[in-house]
């Protein structure tokens, strides 16, 4: 959100600087990301008025103008702006004067006239980027006067960060009310006279759905003249916060949204066919949007309509056809509160955003829609003139937001912060807020303002105390705490000790939102139904996550983008599924690794090579090992929507499949603009933490270990895993180790076939073991591998 700093010192002035009040806005929670001047400062620009004006020839658009700028000057000028007239009020630069920029103009003559000046357009004065209308001032202008000081152009643009919760400083006023709570001083009170009526006309407004609708007023004005200019105080200050003047009616809207942060909109009531109804569309319902574009409605969608058509989506935009022009004379202003559920879900089902639909949908002040009504109408009638009608109020108590009471308990309190703030302090804290504080024995009974839609718990409104309060001024102290050694059951693996084993293997850490988009998860987990958030932070984080994928690649791609050329991440966190109809969503505790580009760092004695799917299924063959279950554990060729074909299996325990490791597949890594084949895995932890095997004890033999070497032709389509698997299955006790040594194919070797070298370690715990012994055991293996896989021993 931006904002004037003189419009915000207009409700609250601070003797501060601005550096030192943008750090103290920051302090309070609401973080300033930039300021920036209005203007460079430049000089001697002044005010004038336009006191001859006539035309060069009827083949050009330059008029030659006489403008007066005060003590008898009067400068000869010439202009080709389309808003140059008689008696405008103008901002004029001569040849001595300084434009920001340290730019000046030269006098120029022309068939002998010399032209003294030039009148300035916004460009000139470095306050807009487009070079089009020159100024024009207010008729009440006086000349002469210096125009930096009388634009007020010494002021700050201050762009803030405002968290969800925080609706409340949407709004001028919302950041007053802090900064005036943090440094105690008075802030303005918007006094609004009610209009008295001077015309009786009304219209029936009926609404069907209360629920969504608890509060609407409306007023007719007539005979305004929309054609009026809208004043430059008001144009200027929504210029500073980023906003377009489009018309004065529309323009002095926009300045009561920034002002109190109220929605109004407004209708022509003369395309407004009977009366006013609050309800949802109809399926297949037109609307047509302000610049032509015709959408779809449906059943779900909350709408403002008439008796033939629908005059607004609710809280977002007006259809074109309803909406004002130049020719409106009489209009329909509307006020309302409407619930935040149901403007969130015509954005998403609309996929359409305004700043009005921003702050519905983060919750208003349901108590402000009569203050802002008649605010609007007061300013209208000064600017435009007309005639106001009575204000017509549906309201319906009972569904709007409850005014809440929490007690605030002293010794939570104190227990939260570390720290004894006085209670006079914090009763005085509380009040300088908006809160209506009642003092019991220990503790406090606090009222809720109805603009602090973000309190909700006794916590909340600790946060309020220690926010004005200020961080800084709590005191150090040393953290109190008992060692306290957590008992941990043998049978079960933890996920922090599998975590240490990945930090020792190089890999990082990371932490991802819950929360992804739902176009990327489609592509990784298409075969997953996505949960919608109701209330999502932004488009591209609006469904719960059904893998930790999500996350991995998206680090990896910023990390591949930031120059890392080698990248090991891992991540453990819950993912979320559901049946059909959402009514039982399941969360899933993953861990889940991800690796890509150089196996270690450059080195000079040491050439770079790629990662590839052996270097992750070594170190997930670490990680289970840690489960004491590695001979359970056995891993299948099997396909996933994101992995390789070619280059993926999954993983099983017992006959349970608990995960998937694979490349992931060429087309992900070319739509995610992945650099280099990349690597990945995912495991159900649960289901292996929960299987850990207790140690158990075995003696150390202290005779000789004899290795034996088996080398054997096998079909291609075996699995090693399975061969390994058998052996160690054989059961003969001497066997200690079992290691695959060698994979070969090719020369003298069939096609379709491969050569293992498989290295049997053997020992016994009472005797050294002799040779004919040894042999028969070797043989045994050899019989075994011959019955269940047909091998043949290489010569």
């Amino acid at each position: 959100m931006k904002f004037s700093e003189l419009w915000l010192r207009q409700w609250v002035n601070p003797n501060l600087s601005t550096n030192v009040l943008c750090e103290q806005i920051t302090m309070l929670g609401l973080e300033v990301e930039n300021v920036s001047v209005v203007s460079n400062l430049f000089h001697g620009i002044v005010t004038g008025v336009i006191i001859d004006c006539k035309n060069k020839s009827n083949f050009n658009k330059i008029k030659l103008l006489k403008v007066n700028i005060g003590d008898e000057q009067i400068l000869n000028i010439a202009c080709d702006s389309i808003n140059c007239r008689l008696g405008l009020k103008v901002a004029v630069a001569t040849s001595e004067d300084v434009l920001p920029g340290n730019k000046k103009f030269k006098i120029l003559k022309d068939n002998g006239i010399k032209y003294e000046g030039v009148i300035c357009s916004f460009f000139d004065l470095g306050i807009s980027d487009a070079d089009d209308c020159i100024i024009e001032l207010p008729p009440s202008t006086p000349i002469g006067k210096d125009v930096y000081s009388y634009l007020q152009l010494n002021d700050n643009i201050i762009e803030i960060n405002i968290t969800p919760n925080r609706a409340d400083c949407l709004s001028i006023i919302g950041i007053s009310r802090d900064i005036a709570a943090l440094y105690s001083l008075p802030l303005k009170d918007l006094q609004i006279t009610p209009i008295k009526p001077n015309i009786d006309n009304i219209i029936p407004i009926y609404i069907k759905e209360k629920k969504a609708c608890p509060r609407y007023l409306a007023r007719v004005i007539k005979d305004i003249n929309i054609n009026i200019t809208t004043p430059l105080w008001i144009k200027e200050k929504l210029r500073r916060c980023g906003i377009p003047s489009i018309n004065v009616v529309i323009d002095i809207n926009n300045y009561i949204l920034m002002e109190i942060g109220q929605p109004i909109s407004v209708f022509d009531i003369d395309c407004v066919d009977q009366f006013i109804n609050i309800r949802m569309a109809e399926n297949d319902e037109k609307f047509t949007l302000l610049h032509g574009a015709r959408i779809d409605l449906n059943n779900n969608i909350l709408v403002i309509a008439d008796q033939n058509k629908v005059l607004s989506i609710a809280g977002i935009c007006i259809d074109s056809h309803s909406n004002i022009s130049n020719k409106t004379q009489n209009i329909l202003l509307e006020s309302a509160y409407f619930n935040p559920s149901y403007i969130l879900n015509n954005v998403r089902s609309c996929n359409l955003n305004s700043d009005i639909s921003y702050r519905y949908e983060r919750g208003i002040d349901h108590k402000i829609q009569c203050k802002a009504l008649e605010y609007a109408t007061k300013l209208l009638l000064d600017i435009c003139g007309g005639q106001a009608g009575p204000i017509i109020n549906h309201v319906y108590n009972e569904l709007l937001p409850v005014d809440l009471k929490l007690n605030l308990h002293r010794m939570k309190l104190d227990r939260l912060i570390g720290f004894k703030i006085s209670d006079t302090k914090i009763e005085d804290i509380l009040k300088k807020l908006g809160f209506i504080v009642h003092k019991k024995h220990n503790y406090w009974t606090v009222e809720i303002p109805s603009w602090r839609v973000d309190i909700f718990v006794e916590e909340d409104l600790i946060e309020e105390v220690i926010r004005i309060f200020g961080y800084n001024n709590i005191p150090n102290v040393p953290i109190k705490t008992e060692l306290v050694m957590m008992e941990h059951p043998e049978n079960i693996l933890s996920l922090k000790r599998a975590k240490n084993l990945l930090v020792d293997k190089g890999y990082q850490e990371v932490i991802t939102y819950s929360f992804v988009d739902p176009k990327k998860q489609k592509l990784i987990n298409p075969q997953h139904k996505a949960i919608f958030i109701i209330n999502p932070i932004s488009q591209d984080m609006s469904v719960m996550r059904t893998s930790i994928w999500t996350g991995l690649i998206n680090i990896l791609t910023y990390n591949q983008n930031h120059q890392q050329n080698r990248i090991r991440l891992f991540e453990s966190g819950y993912c979320f599924t559901s049946n059909e109809n959402e009514s039982d969503i399941t969360q899933t505790l993953l861990l889940a690794a991800i690796i890509s580009g150089n196996k270690v760092e450059d080195h000079w004695d040491c050439k770079s090579t790629l990662v590839d799917f052996y270097d992750l299924k070594g170190d997930l063959e670490s990680l289970l090992q840690l489960s004491k279950n590695i001979e359970q554990i056995s891993f299948k060729a099997d396909l996933h929507f994101a992995l390789h074909p070619g280059k993926s299996a999954a993983i099983y325990l017992h006959d349970k499949k608990i995960g998937f490791i694979g490349a992931i597949h060429p087309n992900l890594q070319n739509k995610f603009k992945i650099k280099h084949e990349t690597i990945i895995f995912e495991l159900l932890w649960n289901e292996l933490s929960d299987c850990k095997s207790i140690n158990k004890e075995r003696e150390i033999s202290p005779f000789p270990i004899n290795r034996r070497d088996i080398s054997i032709i096998v079909n291609e389509n075996i699995p090693t895993g399975d061969i390994i698997t058998l052996c160690k299955k054989i059961g003969i006790n001497q066997l200690v180790g079992i290691n695959l040594l060698d994979v070969y194919r090719g020369k003298g070797i069939s096609k379709g076939y491969k050569s293992l070298t498989i290295s049997l370690i053997l020992q016994d715990t009472k005797r050294t073991l002799k040779e004919e012994e040894i042999a028969i055991i070797v043989n045994k293996y050899i019989m075994a591998l011959k019955k269940r896989f047909q091998v043949t021993l290489r010569n």
